[in-house]
C-alpha cells in the first residue's frame, strides 16, 4: 500500500507529523507539485484521515497494484466534475428562475429526490426558453474544472479510454467532449422546436441506472474488466456508475457520495486523480 498526500496546504511540517503518526523507515517521496507518497500498511490511517481533513489536505491509502497503466477506461460526470458548473442552473439563469431549478438540482445531488423525476420538473421550467441561450452559456460560463486536462492528457498518455456520462444535455456534453478529446460523450437530449425549448427531453433520460449501464456496455465493448475501471462523480446520480467501477472517485462531491467513494478528493484539482495511481 501506498498513502498518498496532497493538496496546495501541504507543508513539511504536515508531511512529518504523518510519517510520525504512521511510524515506518521510509520517508515520504514527491509524485507531483503538492503530492507526496509514503509506502505504508494501514496502521493509524484513520488518525492521518483526521489530521489532512483538519488541514485541508487530501489523503489515500492506495493499493500497490492500483496504477495508471492498469486501467483502460475512465468514466466521468459532467456537471461539476469535469466542468465547474451545472448547466441546467444557469440556463435556468437566462429565465430568472435559477435559484427555483438549482434548490431541486441540489436535492436531486443529495440524493433527496428521484433524479428522472426532478430532472423533468426542471426542464419543463425551460419551456419557452431560445435555442440561442444554451449557446450563451457555453460562451460565457462553461469552465473546466482545475486539473481537467492534465487528468485527460494521463489517461492518454496511458491508453486510458475516457467517456463523459452526463445527466446532463448533448450540446454541454459534446461542447466537454471537444474541450477535452474524450473518447465517447453520452447525455440527454432536449427537444428543440422552431428555436425554442418545449420543456421536454427526447429518449429515455441518463439517469444513475443509463450511467453505470453505459459503463459496463463500453467496459465490455473493450474487453476489460471491472478492475480496470474507474468512474468520478459528485452526486448522488453518479454513485449506481462508481459502484459499477473497479475505483470510483468523489470529486468535491455530497457527502452522500464520499462515504461511498473508494476515494475523495476535496481540496485538489482534477489531475489529482493521476497523482493517485502514479509512485
Amino acid at each position: 500500500m501506498r498513502l498518498v498526500v496532497q493538496g496546495r496546504a501541504v507543508s513539511v511540517a504536515h508531511l512529518t507529523h504523518i510519517h510520525r503518526l504512521i511510524g515506518g523507515s521510509t520517508q515520504f517521496m514527491q509524485i507531483a507539485e503538492h503530492a507526496y507518497y509514503l509506502p505504508t500498511n494501514e496502521s493509524n490511517i484513520e488518525l492521518v484521515r483526521q489530521f489532512c481533513a483538519e488541514q485541508h489536505v487530501d489523503c489515500a491509502l492506495v493499493p500497490d497494484a492500483q496504477r495508471l497503466s492498469h486501467f483502460g477506461l475512465a468514466v466521468m460526470d459532467m456537471d461539476s466534475t469535469l466542468i465547474s458548473i451545472e448547466c441546467i442552473d444557469e440556463i435556468a439563469d437566462m429565465m430568472g428562475i435559477k435559484p427555483q431549478i438549482a434548490e431541486i438540482t441540489e436535492a436531486a445531488m443529495r440524493g433527496e429526490l428521484d433524479f428522472a423525476a426532478s430532472l423533468r420538473k426542471r426542464v419543463s421550467l425551460l419551456k419557452g426558453l431560445p435555442e440561442s441561450a444554451l449557446q450563451r452559456v457555453i460562451d460565457e460560463r462553461l469552465q473546466l474544472n482545475p486539473g481537467a486536462r492534465e487528468w485527460i492528457a494521463a489517461c492518454k498518455a496511458n491508453n486510458i479510454k475516457t467517456m463523459v456520462v452526463s445527466g446532463g444535455f448533448t450540446l454541454f456534453a459534446n461542447h466537454t467532449q471537444s474541450l477535452l478529446g474524450l473518447d465517447y460523450a453520452v447525455a440527454n437530449t432536449l427537444e428543440i422546436i422552431d428555436g425554442k425549448l418545449t420543456g421536454h427531453i427526447l429518449g429515455d433520460i441518463v439517469d444513475a441506472s443509463r450511467k453505470a449501464h453505459e459503463l459496463e456496455k463500453l467496459r465490455d465493448a473493450l474487453g476489460l474488466n471491472v478492475s480496470q475501471t474507474i468512474a468520478i462523480g459528485d452526486g448522488a446520480n453518479d454513485l449506481k456508475m462508481m459502484s459499477t467501477a473497479g475505483v470510483g472517485v468523489a470529486y468535491h462531491a455530497k457527502p452522500v457520495v464520499q462515504a461511498q467513494a473508494t476515494y475523495a478528493l476535496n481540496f485538489v484539482g482534477l489531475d489529482g486523480i493521476a497523482n493517485l495511481f502514479t509512485a
